[in-house]
């Protein structure tokens, strides 16, 4: 293997494994603080029979889609993981600027928390096998597990050879959570949930607009380093983006306190 099969190689790599990383990171820690909820109120029995039931099945179908875009016309598939990820990342990437912007409030794992406890608790009593409890903790994981699914098939579509670093990356988001859940048995508030968002929106970006370039038949400078590029683009527009935003709200609040 020569120099430029290695450069080649650690760029389709890192960034795969960084985006499926921070986007599992966050999913993970919002399912958590449900499953640590329930868990604390119904049982953990119940709790994590219900989580692992949903890990199971979103491995499987992780397993059963990998192979199965690979049978698919590589130009259609670019085309449309492509601009599905593009939509994707842009979602996240809006709803950071906004949170960083002042415009609507950051997302507060601890309150999420208080708020699922009191609902759980609500509920009444409980028994050995709870079956609310394992519903419950299987939706959250599955709901949450879907979109890393999504993630991570879409960033190895493009490429066989993608699949498994995404997927590392996930796997590596997942373990990191879990073993701070059960050594902090709390929700992890401290983890800066906007900030992750918004460079998974930015990542995730920047690999649907190369994408649906490749679909489109376009040939980038620099081959799989221009993810690079467009990512450091989106960063720039999005930090533009949200001075703008914040200079707006400053100026809204100095015109409502002059009326006032």
């Amino acid at each position: 293997m020569n120099a430029a099969t290695m450069d080649v190689s650690w760029a389709h790599a890192t960034p795969s494994i960084l985006a499926a990383f921070f986007a599992s990171l966050v999913e993970c820690v919002e399912a958590l603080t449900i499953v640590l909820a329930i868990g604390a109120i119904r049982g953990w029995r119940s709790a994590l029979c219900g989580s692992g039931a949903a890990l199971i099945l979103l491995l499987a179908i992780v397993a059963a889609l990998g192979p199965a875009l690979a049978r698919c016309p590589i130009g259609i598939m670019q085309l449309t993981i492509g601009t599905l990820l593009l939509l994707f990342g842009m979602r996240w990437l809006r709803k950071a600027i906004l949170r960083a912007a002042g415009v609507v409030p950051l997302h507060d794992e601890a309150a999420a928390f208080a708020k699922e406890t009191a609902r759980l608790r609500a509920l009444g009593g409980n028994s050995r096998w709870d079956v609310a409890a394992t519903f419950g903790s299987f939706q959250i994981t599955m709901l949450e597990g879907i979109e890393v699914v999504f993630i991570v098939v879409a960033i190895g579509a493009g490429d066989t050879g993608l699949l498994m670093p995404a997927s590392l990356g996930a796997i590596a988001a997942l373990v990191l959570v879990v073993a701070l859940g059960v050594v902090l048995h709390r929700p992890l508030a401290s983890i800066p949930e906007n900030s992750l968002k918004f460079v998974v929106g930015v990542l995730l970006a920047a690999f649907g607009t190369f994408g649906v370039g490749e679909g489109l038949g376009i040939s980038w400078p620099g081959a799989d380093w221009a993810i690079l590029a467009l990512a450091i683009g989106f960063l720039l527009t999005a930090m533009l983006t949200i001075w703008l935003s914040r200079l707006k709200v400053v100026q809204a609040a100095a015109t409502g306190m002059e009326r006032a």
